[in-house]
C-alpha cells in the first residue's frame, strides 16, 4: 500500500490522468482510507482550477522584463560570454 509521501508525489499525475489502471487503484485505495491525502487532493484540484483566474495575461513589458532577467542569468552562469 502507498505511503502518504508516495501519494503526494504522484497526485499531480493522478489529476492529469497519466497513471495506469493499477496505479490509479492504488491511489484510490490510499485516498479512501487517508483523510489527510483526501484533503491534499481536494486542495490540489482547487488550486489547479483557480490558477487560470489568478493573474491576468502578462503585458509585453512584463514578458520583456522576465526575458532580460533570464538572459542576464544565462550570461552570468556562462561567465559573461
Amino acid at each position: 500500500m502507498l505511503k502518504c509521501r508516495e501519494f503526494i508525489d504522484t497526485a499531480d499525475a493522478l489529476v492529469e490522468g497519466e497513471l495506469t489502471v493499477r496505479q490509479r487503484l492504488s491511489m484510490r485505495l490510499h485516498w479512501f482510507i487517508c483523510k489527510h491525502c483526501r484533503r491534499y487532493l481536494s486542495q490540489l484540484r482547487a488550486l489547479l482550477g483557480a490558477i487560470p483566474f489568478m493573474h491576468k495575461p502578462a503585458s509585453d513589458e512584463e514578458v520583456e522584463r522576465v526575458m532580460r532577467g533570464l538572459r542576464s542569468a544565462d550570461e552570468h552562469r556562462d561567465g559573461g560570454e
